[in-house]
């Protein structure tokens, strides 16, 4: 694949090119940030990262192409997963790594920004879908392990744990906004641990 039939934001080169991308992602996460999709303009981008216009044009293409290179990045520079021990510890401490996030002055607005570019582009919804994907693959040898300890039923679906301890946070920021707090982060924690337990993700 070549750079003139390669997808938006799909090479991925080392080097001074791996220095303009850094500076370019980092200054689109910024501007999604702050203003969100709509107000992504690859000549801002370009201008705010100290990058040629025409290396921005010719290497992501459009907003999308540049959200699609971004959430590859944040799967690529995600944290691994934690090791307490026991299947209560790990969704916990995978709840406060969501509530983090979700809650960051930076990364909250940016996340919102990104789910409402996903929901109008095709592209940046795979991207998004593939971000995920990565962080309950990443995530889910606590789920396995929780298995072969005995904590949980053979057969439980990794994924599906792991969605529900994330799921009512995201709830919190995009739908009711109530605050995502200790206790919203225990409850997210508990509840999917015991639906685990009885079974529900078999």
């Amino acid at each position: 694949m070549d750079q003139d039939t390669a997808a938006p934001g799909s090479l991925r080169p080392g080097g001074r090119t791996a220095r303009v991308r850094e500076s370019v992602l980092r200054v689109a996460g910024d501007l999604l940030a702050e203003r969100g999709f709509a107000a992504l303009d690859l000549t801002e981008v370009a201008a705010r990262a100290e990058v040629g216009k025409t290396t921005v044009y010719r290497r992501w293409r459009t907003p999308a192409g540049l959200v699609t290179d971004l959430l590859a990045e944040m799967a690529e520079s995600s944290l691994p997963h934690s090791n307490t021990g026991s299947l209560r510890g790990d969704l916990l401490a995978n709840a406060r790594l969501v509530a983090k996030t979700l809650t960051d002055t930076r990364q909250g607005p940016l996340f919102r920004a990104l789910i409402a570019a996903a929901t109008g582009d095709e592209a940046t919804a795979a991207a998004l879908h593939g971000f995920y994907r990565t962080r309950l693959d990443e995530w889910s040898p606590v789920v396995e392990s929780a298995v072969a300890r005995g904590e949980l039923p053979r057969g439980t679906d990794a994924h599906a744990v792991l969605s529900a301890v994330s799921a009512p946070l995201y709830y919190r920021l995009l739908a009711s906004g109530a605050a995502i707090d200790d206790a919203a982060v225990t409850a997210a924690a508990e509840a999917a641990a015991l639906a685990a337990e009885a079974g529900v993700f078999v």
